[in-house]
């Protein structure tokens, strides 16, 4: 599949950018909307990402991608922090998340009159299931596989 293989090989390439300059990878991924292919790129840093971090990510990337000639198609390049309702794909963002307050959001209903959407604090998570606590007394517990997305929830 080429999506995973070009997702696969950016984040090779990125592995050393962001080792270089102190950054964390959160996520690589390659999409189609309407048109147009996007390859994007989401970092992040102790104290959050700034405008010009990307810029100095993007430019390093853009150079070693275009080195490569990895991805045939026209696609466009995009840098950006992960944002405020970051969604948790990989066993390091749930690590990471442990006992801050998420998002679930299933794809279907697991039991009749439950509904699809949660708001929880992350308790747990295996390779098969994510627990939330929404509160003191009622632990939930999700398959992995009936979940659509899961975000850090925020308040402004």
């Amino acid at each position: 599949m080429k999506r995973t293989d070009y997702e696969k090989r950016t984040e090779e390439l990125l592995a050393p950018i962001m080792e270089e300059n102190g950054f964390e990878m959160v996520d690589v991924e390659y999409v189609k909307e309407g048109r147009n292919y996007y390859l994007r790129a989401y970092i992040d840093k102790p104290g959050g990402i700034t405008i010009d971090d990307c810029e100095l990510v993007s430019r390093a990337l853009e150079a070693k991608l275009d080195a490569e000639d990895l991805i045939p198609e026209a696609y466009i390049l995009e840098v950006s922090s992960p944002g405020l309702g970051r969604a948790l794909k990989k066993d390091r963002d749930f690590a990471r998340s442990l006992g801050e307050e998420v998002e679930v959001h299933l794809f279907a209903a697991e039991q009749k009159g439950m509904g699809k959407d949660f708001v929880g604090v992350l308790a747990g998570y295996d390779a098969d299931s994510v627990t939330i606590e929404v509160d003191e007394e009622e632990k939930i517990i999700f398959q992995r596989k009936n979940i659509a997305s899961i975000r850090l929830t925020f308040d402004f």
